[in-house]
């Protein structure tokens, strides 16, 4: 069934200037951003087709590859990423998440919850700061269970030296969403303070991102 064969009445271009935007439903709203359906199914069935698979909020972890297969062409799966990243910066606007100053943990638990809160795996990144506290680069550590022996001090301040850092902080997500630091998280913490403070690039926070909530190690006062 193409979308021109639904009743008029019933299409979502006319329900949305009939009705307003908020009176179609999930599927509607996807289906005014495709336009156009595929071969065998109309607009609103290809979106019925992906919701049933993924909610809304699961689209950003979603690879290329598995939208395309969902969907059936790149240019819908292309514009559920664009979708997707839409939300994440409105999102990150409305907890103001684009600043680049530290003050606080909670700046950092701004700035990455809208990336991490849905992630299945963990992300470790390292933030370099400048003498005023200022973000001047983002390095990924490691993805995948934290290990010791991937997360080694010199996979962190070797690019901060070479960017001549005054200091660090380092974020990472737990995908179960208790932010709860576990032991290997507090020894991989304890081993970049230490080297830290041997190279004069002192370690200001460790911040664990879980769903809503975040652990950071000054505000607990691990770090002293």
């Amino acid at each position: 069934m193409r979308l021109k064969d639904i009743p008029w009445f019933n299409q979502p271009w006319t329900k949305l200037k009939r009705d307003g935007i908020q009176s179609l439903d999930d599927a509607e709203l996807l289906a005014t951003i495709f336009i156009r359906g595929n071969p065998d199914e109309n607009a609103i069935e290809v979106a019925n087709k992906l919701l049933s698979k993924y909610n809304l909020h699961q689209f950003a972890d979603c690879s290329l590859k598995e939208l395309q297969d969902i969907l059936g062409e790149d240019i819908k799966a292309y514009q559920i990423q664009s979708l997707s990243q839409l939300f994440i910066r409105h999102s990150k606007l409305e907890r103001k998440g684009y600043g680049r100053t530290y003050h606080r943990a909670i700046d950092i638990f701004n700035k990455f919850i809208d990336e991490f809160q849905h992630k299945k795996k963990e992300y470790f990144i390292g933030l370099l700061l400048n003498s005023q506290n200022e973000i001047i680069r983002k390095i990924t550590i490691s993805k995948g269970t934290l290990d010791t022996s991937l997360v080694h001090p010199r996979e962190v301040f070797k690019p901060a030296i070479k960017e001549s850092a005054h200091s660090i902080i380092l974020v990472h997500n737990h995908p179960s969403g208790d932010p709860a630091p576990s032991q290997q998280d507090i020894i991989i913490t304890q081993n970049i303070r230490k080297a830290g403070e041997l190279l004069k690039i002192p370690l200001k926070d460790h911040v664990i991102i879980g769903d809503t909530r975040y652990y950071s190690f000054k505000e607990e006062g691990k770090l002293t």
